[in-house]
C-alpha cells in the first residue's frame, strides 16, 4: 500500500514539474514573439525603402529560430499524449509565435501562412513534428493577427502612399473576417450558409471572441482611409511642414541661446 502512495507521489510530482516547465517556456515563448512583432513594426514604420517588409520579415524569422529552440528543447517534455494533457500550458505561447510568424509572412508575401508551413517551422531537421500543431491553435493565432494589421495600417496612413497601403490590408482583414482564406489553409468547403470561420466558431473556444476583436480592428482601418485622399495628402504634407518649422525654430533659439530667450 505505502508503495503505491509513493508512485501516486512521484506521479503527480513528475506531472506538476513539468507542468511548471511547460509554463515557463510558453512565458518566454510570447515575450520573444511580442519583441519579434514589435520589431516587425519597428523596421516597417522607420524605412522608407521599397524593401522594407521583406527587411523586416527576413529579420523577424531569424529572431523566431529563437523560439523554435524553445520548442525543440521541448520535444521530449511533449511526446506521446503528453502533448494533450499539457495542451492548456502550451498554447497561449503557440498562438503569439504563430500571430509572430503569420506577421512576418504577411509582410513578405501578403497572404495568409498556411497550415502545413507553421507546422514545418515545429519540426526538426528530418521533418518529425516536436508536437502537432492543432487547428485551433492555428485559427486562434491567425486570428490575433488582424490586431497587428490593423496597427500596421494606421501607423502607414499618415505616410506617402499610406492610403493605398491600408486599403491592401482593410480588404485583407475583411477576407479573414469572412472567412475567404479559410478554404484555400484548411481545405474545409464551403457552405451556402456561412464562410468557414464561422462555421468553425461555435466548436473552437475563444474564437468568437476574437473574430470580434477582427471586426473592430476592420472598423478602425476603414474609419482611418475613409478621408479623401486630397485631404489625407494635405494632412501629410501640412505635418511635414510643422515638423519642418519646429526644427528651424529650435535651431534658431540655439543660435540666440547666448544673446537670451527669444519671446
Amino acid at each position: 500500500m505505502l508503495s503505491s502512495f509513493d508512485h501516486f507521489r512521484a506521479n503527480l510530482d513528475d506531472y506538476n514539474d513539468r507542468r511548471e516547465r511547460l509554463i515557463k517556456a510558453s512565458r518566454d515563448v510570447t515575450n520573444l514573439s511580442k519583441r519579434v512583432i514589435f520589431l516587425l513594426h519597428r523596421i516597417v514604420i522607420e524605412s522608407d525603402s521599397d524593401d522594407a517588409a521583406a527587411t523586416a520579415a527576413a529579420n523577424g524569422r531569424e529572431k523566431l529560430r529563437q523560439v523554435q529552440d524553445i520548442y525543440a528543447s521541448l520535444k521530449h517534455e511533449l511526446e506521446g499524449d503528453r502533448f494533450w494533457r499539457y495542451q492548456r500550458q502550451v498554447s497561449p505561447g503557440l498562438q503569439e509565435y504563430i500571430e509572430a510568424l503569420s506577421f512576418a509572412h504577411y509582410l513578405e508575401h501578403k497572404s495568409l501562412i498556411t497550415f502545413d508551413q507553421v507546422q514545418e517551422t515545429l519540426c526538426d531537421p528530418d521533418g518529425v513534428p516536436y508536437f502537432p500543431l492543432t487547428v485551433s491553435d492555428y485559427l486562434l493565432g491567425l486570428s490575433d493577427l488582424t490586431g497587428e494589421l490593423m496597427r500596421f495600417a494606421i501607423s502607414a496612413i499618415s505616410r506617402r502612399g499610406g492610403r493605398t497601403k491600408a486599403i491592401e490590408v482593410c480588404a485583407f482583414v475583411r477576407a479573414c473576417k469572412a472567412g475567404a482564406h479559410a478554404h484555400q489553409f484548411l481545405r474545409l468547403k464551403l457552405t451556402s450558409g456561412g464562410s468557414d470561420f464561422e462555421r468553425v466558431t461555435p466548436y473552437i473556444r475563444d474564437l468568437s471572441k476574437k473574430q470580434a476583436v477582427t471586426a473592430q480592428s476592420l472598423e478602425k482601418i476603414e474609419d482611418e482611409y475613409a478621408l479623401p485622399p486630397e485631404m489625407l495628402d494635405d494632412i501629410v504634407a501640412r505635418s511635414i511642414s510643422k515638423l519642418s518649422h519646429g526644427d528651424d525654430q529650435q535651431t534658431k533659439w540655439r543660435r540666440d541661446d547666448g544673446e537670451g530667450e527669444e519671446i
